[in-house]
């Protein structure tokens, strides 16, 4: 049987494409124990997914929001329970 994971579900909206968002997410990834994946989105967001233990996950999550707070307007974030969908941290087209 698969351990459940912690993830979240994240959705940045502002001035968050073609500012290095998706860049600074994977850099930052590497210095925590998640997998997950970061992506532009048509309507201007951009949508994470990261996975791992909650902790791991949480700080990591408002490690981006703080590098990133300049060009973030607003955050919806789901969480959520489950087996792990991601391996690895990753740019996603």
């Amino acid at each position: 049987m698969e351990k459940t994971v912690f993830s979240i579900d994240c959705w940045f909206d502002g001035h968050v494409q073609g500012v290095g968002f998706r860049y600074t997410a994977v850099a930052l990834a590497k210095g925590y124990e998640v997998t997950g994946s970061v992506r532009n989105l048509s309507d201007g967001r951009v949508y994470l997914r990261a996975e791992g233990e909650e902790s791991e996950v949480r700080d990591f999550h408002l490690a981006l929001s703080a590098e990133m707070e300049d060009y973030i307007r607003e955050t919806e974030v789901k969480t959520e329970s489950g087996p792990r969908t991601r391996e690895g941290f990753k740019i996603l087209d």
